[in-house]
């Protein structure tokens, strides 16, 4: 996880410090505004600009949020960013949170977890039509769009969608449309939280006929208290523990001093040689 916080001349060198150090993917936030930092430059922005100063890394959102994003321009910009990339992109989608913090009321309304939950669906399943399909036209209750065409020019046949989801609706969407799984733990036990949550989502995906053991399950990390950057033999220690539950990629956030997101950068860069070998 990248600050999208910089300058951009330092915010290039970080994203190609983090290619050059070996990492598979680099990833940002999408917000207006996080946590009461501001500027937070947009997302989509950001990794049209990586993506012309790096060569291999993968670059996505995490996650991409319909709390302020229209199906339409959105698929446009992903597939901008696709073909400025070379098909490097990774979509991570979530349903966006509730708070003012979080873009949760910024369009002046506050959804019920019942009405987020279905916009969240029709937003992903508009998405994937402009992003699959041409001459595309559909009607929802949330969003319409009338013959779109996006698709043509696309590298990869469709970004993959890496679709963050802990309730049964959200996990059968990610097991509908999403070619990976973001799981976001919480609480005080996050480890029995994420066997949950993967016991619920590997019986999600044999209900619908799917080989869960084949999609990605990407662990979000920084939030539980878990000492992920405290040294390498704590990544490994925990990395593989989480590897036997099931998941198979984990994120972690780049050192930001003076807040609790801060490392100790040489522990970073050894943790970065483990992940790359």
């Amino acid at each position: 996880m990248l600050w999208p916080i910089q300058d951009w001349p330092a915010m290039a060198d970080t994203w190609r410090r983090a290619e050059d150090l070996g990492f598979t993917g680099a990833w940002v936030y999408d917000h207006l505004a996080w946590r009461g930092h501001s500027p937070w430059d947009d997302a989509y922005a950001s990794l049209a600009a990586a993506a012309a100063v790096t060569s291999s890394i993968r670059l996505g959102t995490l996650v991409t949020s319909p709390n302020f994003r229209t199906p339409v321009p959105t698929a446009s910009a992903i597939r901008t960013i696709d073909r400025i990339s070379g098909g490097r992109l990774t979509l991570g989608i979530g349903a966006g949170g509730s708070a003012h913090t979080s873009d949760g009321d910024v369009l002046d309304r506050d959804w019920t977890p019942r009405e987020r939950a279905d916009r969240f669906a029709e937003w992903v399943d508009h998405l994937d039509a402009l992003l699959t399909g041409e001459s595309v036209s559909v009607a929802g209750e949330y969003w319409s769009a009338r013959g779109v065409t996006i698709s043509p020019g696309l590298v990869q046949q469709r970004p993959p969608f890496w679709i963050a989801a802990g309730g049964p609706r959200g996990m059968r969407l990610a097991t509908r449309l999403g070619q990976g799984w973001i799981v976001n733990p919480e609480g005080d036990a996050p480890a029995d939280d994420v066997r949950r949550l993967v016991e619920r989502m590997a019986e999600t995906c044999d209900a619908a006929g799917r080989d869960f053991s084949a999609m990605p399950c990407l662990l979000l990390t920084g939030f539980t208290g878990e000492p992920w950057l405290e040294s390498a033999a704590a990544y490994d220690d925990l990395a593989g523990r989480h590897a036997e539950i099931g998941i198979t990629d984990v994120a972690v956030h780049w050192p930001r001093p003076g807040t609790e997101w801060d490392a100790d950068m040489e522990v970073f860069e050894e943790i970065a040689a483990r992940a790359a070998s």
